[in-house]
This record gives C-alpha cells, sequence and structure tokens, in this order.
C-alpha cells in the first residue's frame, strides 16, 4: 500500500499536480515591466530605489536619440534596468517644435505600461515621419511656418495629420479618436511644456540627446560613451 502511494504521488508530480514548491518561492520583481510617470514630466522604467538614476532629454525627431534607442536601449534593458541596478526615465526636449509635441503627445496617449514600447516603435520608423517633413519643408516651407505659428494644440494637429503620425498610432493599437483627443489635450501639452521648460531652465539642456547619471550630466551621446559612465557610477 506505501508503495502505490508512493508511486501515486511521484504521478502526481510529473503530471504537475503535485506541491508547487517553486510557484511558492518569492518571484524577483521584473523591473523592465515596472514603468511609471515622474512628477517632472517623465517615465520611469525599472527600480524606483536602483543605485544608478540615468535620465535622458531626448526628441523622436532626432538623428542622434534614434541611434541611441537602436544601439543602446536593449543592452541598457538587459545589462543594467533588469538587474534592478539602476532607473531609467526619459524626458521630452522637443527640438523641432510641433513635429516633436505631437509625437510626444501621441507617445502620452497610452497607459504608463504602453509608453516605452511606443517609445520604441517611434524611434524605430523615425524616418516615416523625418522624410514627409523634408519634403513638406521643401515644397511648402511657408505652409510649415504658419502651422508652427498656431497654438501648441492646433499645430500638433496638423503636423501629425501631414506626417501620418495617427494612422501610425492607430496602427499600435490607439483609435484615431483617442489620438485627437491627445493632441488637443490643454493639460497634457501643458505638462509637456513645463517638462520641456524645466530642462532648459532648471537642467541647462541645449540638445539631444542630454544624459544625467544621478543628478550629473555626462559627456555622452550615444551608447559607447555612455556604458563607461554606468560602469564609473556601479564601482
Amino acid at each position: 500500500m506505501r508503495a502505490l502511494r508512493t508511486a501515486a504521488a511521484a504521478l502526481l508530480l510529473l503530471l504537475g499536480m503535485g506541491p508547487a514548491v517553486a510557484d511558492q518561492a518569492p518571484r524577483a520583481p521584473q523591473w523592465v515591466n515596472t514603468v511609471v510617470r515622474t512628477p517632472e514630466g517623465g517615465y520611469r522604467q525599472g527600480n524606483p530605489d536602483a543605485p544608478i538614476k540615468l535620465i535622458e532629454y531626448g526628441s523622436r525627431t532626432c538623428p542622434t536619440c534614434g541611434r541611441f534607442a537602436a544601439e543602446g536601449v536593449e543592452p541598457l534593458r538587459r545589462e543594467w534596468i533588469a538587474s534592478g541596478k539602476l532607473s531609467y526615465e526619459f524626458r521630452d526636449y522637443l527640438v523641432h517644435g510641433a513635429p516633436d509635441l505631437a509625437l510626444a503627445l501621441l507617445n502620452q496617449c497610452v497607459p504608463p505600461q504602453r509608453f516605452f514600447p511606443v517609445l520604441d516603435a517611434i524611434f524605430a520608423n523615425q524616418q516615416a515621419f523625418d522624410a514627409p517633413l523634408h519634403r513638406l519643408m521643401e515644397r511648402a516651407p511657408q505652409q510649415v511656418q504658419a502651422w508652427q505659428q498656431l497654438p501648441p494644440g492646433q499645430s500638433a494637429m496638423r503636423f501629425a495629420e501631414a506626417l501620418g503620425m495617427i494612422a501610425f498610432m492607430k496602427r499600435l493599437g490607439v483609435p484615431e479618436a483617442q489620438s485627437r483627443r491627445c493632441l488637443s489635450d490643454a493639460a497634457l501639452i501643458e505638462r509637456i511644456a513645463k517638462a520641456n521648460a524645466d530642462a532648459a531652465n532648471v537642467h541647462g539642456v541645449r540638445g539631444t540627446p542630454s544624459f544625467f547619471v544621478n543628478g550629473r550630466r555626462v559627456r555622452a551621446v550615444s551608447w559607447d560613451q555612455l556604458q563607461p559612465e554606468l560602469r564609473a557610477a556601479d564601482s
């Protein structure tokens, strides 16, 4: 009888019906999935108590920011954020005016958990917005200038329509009506404008990307340049 009970217990374990000892153990936090909007108007990914705090002031139309996104974001998440020793915050600095504002508004039109996947998609498709913008500037420079002079929400809407940004967000699952509401959201526009002004007036940001490690601005615009700064902060 004892042998029979032992065999039955073994069978239950094989079938996955026995005691789930591993499931009862505490699970490590999934820091890359821990995303919050910060009081400063940015979005932070990772352990809020991480000893290394990295902030990027970036522009979605900035080619150098696009290169950092392509080369640095994946190893940054894999080697630094996932371990819990670094948090990464992205803050807006609108170097190109209304086109940047339009993308910032649309990026913040999704819940915090979707912010970084949408940011990744925007950088990966940067040329899809850059090429038509340059064509528009060549063919209708006065029109572009006139749009830049409109109130922020109206200006953002014109560029979003002309450059296919609303259609792009629709492919990411954001309905057109939702995108249009976000593009004209006065509170959201004000929050982004404040973050942009603080970047320049409080933190001295003049271009993108600008990186800060534990509050100190570092001389880095690429992943190769940023890595030594992170290693120094980790030592």
